[in-house]
């Protein structure tokens, strides 16, 4: 039995390594080697993109399961237990399981240095690997080319919505992040694009790769029919699917892709009509409480409030929206807010802590102070809750968001009054 909790091999792993990012795949694929985990399962889709990531594994993992297969997802990060990025067959896998594979990682690794990040892609891929699974579906960190996710050569790659975030990584521009995504995809294997105006530099790089280029609204696409249906559609395929489980318009273009995936994977209409309605992801557009409705999300960059700002123009209600907002301190803060604009009576602003992108309610509201708010500022997100909810009568909503860490910290406030995520 280990001696380390996983609390405290979490702590040790951030100790491993000299940078909390380093791009390359050249010490994972080592140890992945030593470890004989460089085929995870039967089959395995690579998901890269700037949002919906998260809500498309969600899709695939869903229909995949419906079908009756076994299946293993990989994401990050996660919102209150690091248990959450590796499921098997729909559950978070537990305390022991993980320690037994970062034990094996540990001894495999010998004097190769790992980020936190590596440490939990291979334990992902070892865990997948022992349990004999017929898919596994892996959801890049950060880019595609240089992510660890990308030491695996996948049957599929599906690559969502391109925008503006971690720039300082992945370039200032949606072509040079488009590119750096498109490094997920094989030469001869399909890659799904869910992008309907993906930039240049990610079409470019995919031909360049010779990959089976789908692109949604070419080759496929995804139509609303009415409130509780969608049409999805391809060269040999006609589909009238339920409503996606997960909010927001541009969940079915995410569902879509998972669609085109499942369909490249031999899976059939009756099992993505299920997966479509029943899948889940936390903190997506989610109403945790009613009589002030509580809506939390983990939008982080402009692109994400553009979507979040179309939710509530069409989800319209008697009172007035109160936003709990904090971000990192390397979020387009100002550009999350401009993408709301008016829609919010009042904002609550809060700091974060966390290490090297730590940012104060003050330092915040100097970022976002072009709008004439109301802005209020409080010492932490739980203290914001607090006065975003005595603030809303029973027709007010109450919105959270601006980062993970957001969500979790009124998660962890809103669980000491029974409310669960």
């Amino acid at each position: 039995m280990s001696a380390r909790t996983l609390d405290q091999w979490l702590a040790y792993q951030l100790q491993q390594h000299p940078k909390a990012i380093a791009l390359g795949l050249e010490r994972t694929r080592a140890v992945a080697e030593r470890l004989g985990v460089l085929a995870p399962a039967a089959r395995v889709v690579s998901v890269a993109g700037t949002n919906g990531k998260g809500s498309t594994v969600a899709f695939l993992e869903a229909c995949a399961r419906a079908a009756g297969w076994r299946v293993g997802a990989f994401t990050s990060p996660h919102v209150l237990h690091y248990n959450e990025r590796i499921r098997l067959d729909g559950k978070d896998v537990d305390d022991a399981r993980l320690i037994a594979a970062f034990e094996c990682i540990d001894r495999a690794r010998a004097d190769i240095p790992l980020t936190y990040f590596e440490f939990g892609t291979l334990a992902a891929l070892l865990i997948f690997a022992e349990a004999g699974l017929d898919l596994a579906i892996l959801e890049v960190g950060l880019g595609g080319r240089l992510d660890a996710v990308n030491v695996i050569d996948a049957d599929i790659a599906v690559i969502t919505g391109i925008g503006l975030d971690h720039t300082d990584w992945l370039g200032e521009n949606r072509d040079l992040i488009g590119a750096e995504k498109a490094g997920i995809a094989r030469p001869g294997r399909l890659a799904v694009v869910g992008d309907r105006d993906a930039p240049e530099g990610l079409l470019t790089t995919l031909r360049q790769q010779h990959a089976q280029i789908q692109r949604i609204g070419e080759d496929f696409d995804a139509r609303a029919l009415d409130a509780e249906h969608w049409r999805y559609h391809d060269d040999s395929t006609d589909w009238r699917l339920p409503t996606p489980a997960l909010a927001a318009d541009c969940q079915r273009d995410n569902a879509a892709c998972a669609v085109r995936a499942m369909r490249a994977l031999g899976i059939g209409e009756v099992a993505c009509r299920q997966g479509v309605a029943t899948a889940h992801a936390k903190a997506r557009l989610q109403i945790v409480a009613k009589a002030p409705d509580i809506v939390l999300d983990v939008a982080h960059n402009p692109q994400a409030a553009e979507q979040l700002a179309r939710w509530l123009d069409s989800h319209p209600l008697c009172g007035a929206t109160h936003a709990v907002f904090a971000a990192l301190g390397d979020k387009d803060a100002a550009g999350i807010v401009d993408a709301l604009g008016t829609r919010i009576a009042h904002w609550h602003l809060a700091g974060l802590e966390v290490a090297g992108r730590t940012q104060s309610a003050a330092q915040l509201q100097a970022r976002v102070d072009r709008w004439p708010g109301p802005w209020q500022t409080h010492i932490s997100v739980a203290n914001a809750l607090s006065a975003a909810r005595r603030a809303a009568t029973v027709r007010d909503r109450v919105l959270v968001f601006g980062s993970f860490h957001t969500v979790a910290e009124a998660c962890l406030a809103l669980q000491d009054e029974g409310i669960q995520l």
